[in-house]
């Protein structure tokens, strides 16, 4: 009799592999869990809870969703509802993991079938060099080997040429033409965080008083129509991206999310130190995640100056 292998030793090197190259790609991160700990919200991050982490890909043959969620699902994720967001030409999952101490994922794709002739030559230049399913070609059970293909290139350095130009159309694909499957977001969990800093208004008190900029699209604060769903995110850093031929130009990176999720009102009674996460309103909201996705559109970005 054969034992089933221990499948979170993976997950939890995938997941330190991503936040390893997320945070040195992303100093905010790092400013921003540093000023929690000289204010006292925390003593160390490990006792942050990342509500989710985010992904953004490709929808054309042997990428997008249907490929990428394997690697999780064979983590013990369970799919969950799909959104949809028609202004953005985008589709989305959530999955749940296989037990709370993991971050909730959420998968979206740019339905690349629906831009332009022109953005769709452009784009499937690229992503035609990917004969295969990349990730039918990987050891799952291997985090160090999943990791590692998380960070590596699908397809060749684009121009800048075809950068702007399907920038100009789509920034969600162009942001994917670039960074690929870089980690798009970590997400703070509020709600767990000492009395004033424990609501998306509390915390976002502190992160300007902190001199960061918030993603303002929608409102700082983007809630769902049921009002347990808070959301707030900075806006995403510049980096310095260098693409083919030596061209280099500054382009959106990736960012930090805030989410307070509320007790369920059956649950309301409950103490702080009682609440659960299976106690508090789970899943996502279109609406908020919309304008979530702009923490990386130019609108946003030209906010910090850069």
């Amino acid at each position: 009799m054969t034992t089933s292998p221990d499948r979170t030793v993976p997950l939890r090197l995938v997941l330190a592999g991503l936040m390893r190259r997320y945070q040195e790609r992303v100093p905010e991160v790092g400013g921003i869990l540093s000023d929690m700990i000289r204010e006292g919200l925390i003593r160390h991050e490990r006792e942050i809870e990342n509500d989710h982490i985010a992904f953004r890909t490709m929808g054309v043959r042997h990428l997008g969703i249907r490929s990428f969620e394997k690697i999780f699902l064979h983590y013990g994720y369970e799919k969950r509802e799909p959104y949809t967001f028609a202004a953005k030409k985008l589709d989305a999952y959530w999955y749940s993991p296989p037990a709370p101490e993991f971050p909730r994922i959420f998968v979206s794709e740019l339905r690349v079938n629906d831009l332009s002739d022109e953005a769709r030559r452009i784009i499937t230049s690229y992503t035609d060099e990917v004969t295969s399913d990349p990730v039918d070609n990987l050891d799952l059970d291997d985090g160090a080997q999943v990791d590692e293909f998380l960070h590596r290139a699908l397809w060749r350095l684009p121009t800048w040429a075809d950068y702007a130009q399907v920038l100009a159309e789509s920034e969600y694909a162009a942001w994917v033409i670039y960074n690929r499957y870089y980690l798009n977001h970590f997400t703070v969990s509020v709600h767990n965080l000492p009395e004033g800093y424990d609501t998306a208004a509390d915390f976002n008190a502190f992160l300007e008083r902190h001199s960061y900029t918030l993603n303002s699209s929608g409102g700082k604060i983007k809630q769902s129509p049921d009002g347990q769903l808070l959301q707030s995110s900075t806006v995403a850093e510049m980096i310095q991206a260098t693409f083919k031929d030596g061209d280099v130009h500054p382009i959106s990176g990736s960012y930090v999310e805030f989410a307070e999720r509320r007790p369920h009102p059956e649950f309301a009674h409950l103490a702080k130190a009682q609440l659960r996460r299976e106690h508090r309103r789970e899943g996502f909201e279109a609406g908020n995640a919309d304008k979530i996705f702009e923490s990386t559109y130019s609108a946003q970005t030209a906010q910090r100056g850069s």
